[in-house]
């Protein structure tokens, strides 16, 4: 498994375009969702986390992720719960624990249709639980939808600065 995080962009360095964060342990389904990000033509810039405790450095600015200009507080996370090293939930709950983090809409995007992981989620905080599509076309759609309510037409407040 690749430890290190990754980005995708279109176009430049992704400078001035709103950051997803993917927090995914499954290389194929991160290369699944950079290739559907592609095809959407999204003006994002992606960053993958591929697992909890990756995630929360990244998130919390810790060790290389310290500079924010080279790893921006994200405008969406999209949050698998079945993670090595911490897990989806314990992330959720670390993310809503944070000022800095507390508008910050967070979609748990997973496999998992488990009526306690989806209450879970809701009562840690989560903004939207989705199933991830089977079909590839089903992800390049769920993919602009979600970028056209949550980092288009949604209206939040700017992350806090710490």
């Amino acid at each position: 498994m690749d430890s290190g995080l990754n980005s995708v962009n279109h176009g430049d360095d992704g400078a001035g375009l709103p950051v997803i964060l993917l927090v995914e342990d499954n290389p194929d389904d991160v290369l699944l969702a950079r290739r559907a990000v592609k095809k959407a033509a999204l003006p994002v810039a992606m960053q993958v986390a591929d697992d909890g405790d990756e995630a929360v450095a990244y998130l919390g600015g810790s060790g290389r992720f310290g500079e924010r200009s080279l790893y921006p507080l994200p405008a969406l996370i999209l949050l698998d719960l079945k993670l090595p090293r911490r897990p989806g939930l314990e992330v959720l709950r670390w993310v809503r624990s944070r000022p800095e983090l507390n508008t910050t809409p967070v979609v748990v995007l997973t496999s998992s249709s488990e009526d306690e992981d989806i209450q879970q989620a809701y009562a840690l905080g989560a903004n939207s639980y989705l199933q991830k599509p089977v079909a590839f076309n089903g992800l390049v759609q769920l993919l602009g939808v979600l970028d056209l309510y949550w980092l288009k037409n949604n209206l939040t407040v700017p992350p806090a600065r710490h």
